[in-house]
C-alpha cells in the first residue's frame, strides 16, 4: 500500500487495524526466519545449550549451527568418555517427555555418542510427545545403542518430524531404527542412511510404526531376527505412503525390503535394495496380515527376490520407466536431469535412467 493510498485512512479506528496487521505480517516474517536472525526461542550454539533443553521441554528451540566433536560440551556430555562412558543422556526421559519444537534450520548435530544397552527409550531425544514438533534436524555419523525404542533422533516419537535426516550406526534389541525407534506420530520428508541393528522390529527409518509415514525413505541397512524392513520393521496400526527403500535387509523370519511385517498400509511405495532371510521373505513385504499394499513395487532383481506379501515386482528396467508408476495413478513426472528437479510433484524421474525420487530429495 503506498502513501497515496494511506491518506485514504480517515478514521483512527481503521489507522489501528492497518497497523495490527502490519505487525502480525512482520511477526510472520520473523517466524519464518527469512534472511535474519530469529527473534524468538531458545537459541542453540554449543553442547551446553542442547544439554540445558531439559529444563525447556515444552519451550521453543533454534538451533543456530553445526554441533560436533570440536564445539563446546562435546567431552564432557555427548562423546565415548562422557557420562561414565554412557554418552549422550537422551532429552526427554518419560515421564517428562519433549513436548516443545525444536527447528533445526538445516544445521547439524554430528558425532553423537550414546552407549546405554540397558536402557529404553534412547536417542538424542527420549520421548517425543503429542504436540511436539521437530523440523530440519539432521543427527550425522551418530553411535547410538539402547535396549528398547532405539533411534538416532529420537527412541520414542509421539509428535511430528519432518525434513529430519540421520546417518550413523544404531543398534539396539526391540524397536530399533535408523531415525525413530517407535513413531506413533507423523513422519515427512524424512531420511536415514543409518546401518540399523537389532533384533527384533528392525528398521532402516523406523523399527515399529502406528503412525503416518509419507515422501520418506531409508538408504542403509537394516539386520535383525525377526520383523526386520528396509523401511519399517513393523507397521503396525500406521500408515505409509508415497516413500521407498534402496536399504540392504538381512534377517530371519519376517523380512521385507520395505517393510517386515504390515498389519495396516502401505501405497505407492517402492523398493530395491537386497533381501536376505529364511521364512517369510518379500521383495517388499514379508508378511501382510490384516493390512494392505496398494499400487506398489520392488525390484525383483536387485531385491533377490521373486515373491512378496503384496505389491508387484518388476525389473530393473520397468522400474525406472515412469510408465510403472502414472499408470498405477502416482503423482510422478519424468524429468531431464536430477538437476532439474519439479517440485509440483511428489517423484521424479529420469526415463530409463533412474528410480523414482522424491522431489524434495
Amino acid at each position: 500500500m503506498n502513501a497515496l493510498s494511506l491518506t485514504k485512512w480517515h478514521s483512527a479506528a481503521a489507522t489501528s487495524v492497518f497497523l495490527i496487521m502490519l505487525t502480525m505480517v512482520a511477526l510472520m516474517v520473523g517466524m519464518a526466519g527469512c534472511g535474519n536472525t530469529p527473534s524468538s526461542g531458545v537459541q542453540i550454539r554449543d553442547w551446553h545449550d542442547l544439554d540445558a533443553i531439559r529444563d525447556n521441554l515444552d519451550g521453543e528451540i533454534l538451533l543456530m549451527n553445526h554441533l560436533d566433536s570440536t564445539t563446546a560440551g562435546y567431552t564432557e556430555l555427548a562423546s565415548p568418555t562422557a557420562n561414565e562412558g554412557k554418552g549422550w543422556q537422551p532429552i526427554g526421559i518419560w515421564p517428562d517427555p519433549f513436548t516443545g519444537s525444536f527447528d533445526g534450520q538445516g544445521f547439524e548435530i554430528r558425532d553423537l555418542f550414546i552407549d546405554r544397552p540397558g536402557d529404553t527409550n534412547v536417542g538424542l531425544f527420549s520421548f517425543i510427545n503429542t504436540g511436539a514438533i521437530i523440523v530440519g534436524v539432521a543427527v550425522m555419523g551418530a553411535d547410538v545403542n539402547g535396549d528398547l525404542y532405539v533411534g538416532s533422533l529420537a527412541g520414542h516419537s509421539r509428535g511430528s518430524l519432518s525434513n529430519c535426516h540421520s546417518t550413523g550406526n544404531v543398534a539396539g534389541d526391540t524397536h530399533v531404527g535408523g531415525l525413530v525407534g517407535e513413531n506413533g506420530g507423523i513422519v515427512t520428508n524424512s531420511s536415514s542412511a543409518a546401518s540399523v541393528s537389532g533384533s527384533y522390529e528392525v528398521g532402516g527409518l523406523i523399527g515399529q510404526n502406528h503412525g503416518t509415514v509419507s515422501k520418506s525413505c531409508s538408504t542403509g541397512t537394516a539386520t535383525g531376527n525377526s520383523y526386520v524392513g528396509g523401511l519399517v520393521g513393523w507397521n503396525r496400526e500406521g500408515t505409509v505412503s508415497n516413500s521407498y527403500s534402496s536399504a540392504r535387509v538381512n534377517g530371519e523370519s519376517l523380512v521385507g525390503g520395505l517393510a517386515g511385517s504390515n498389519r495396516a498400509s502401505l501405497s505407492n511405495c517402492y523398493s530395491t535394495g537386497n533381501v536376505t532371510g529364511l521364512e517369510e521373505v518379500g521383495g517388499l513385504v514379508g508378511r501382510t496380515y490384516e493390512g494392505t499394499v496398494s499400487n506398489s513395487f520392488w525390484d525383483i532383481e536387485t531385491s533377490g527376490q521373486a515373491t512378496s506379501s503384496g505389491g508387484t515386482g518388476k525389473t530393473t528396467a520397468e522400474m525406472k520407466n515412469v510408465a510403472t508408476f502414472s499408470d498405477a495413478g502416482w503423482n510422478i513426472v519424468a524429468v531431464a536431469n536430477l538437476d532439474t528437479r519439479n517440485a509440483a510433484y511428489i517423484w521424479n524421474i529420469v526415463d530409463d535412467e533412474t528410480y523414482p525420487l522424491l522431489s524434495w530429495q
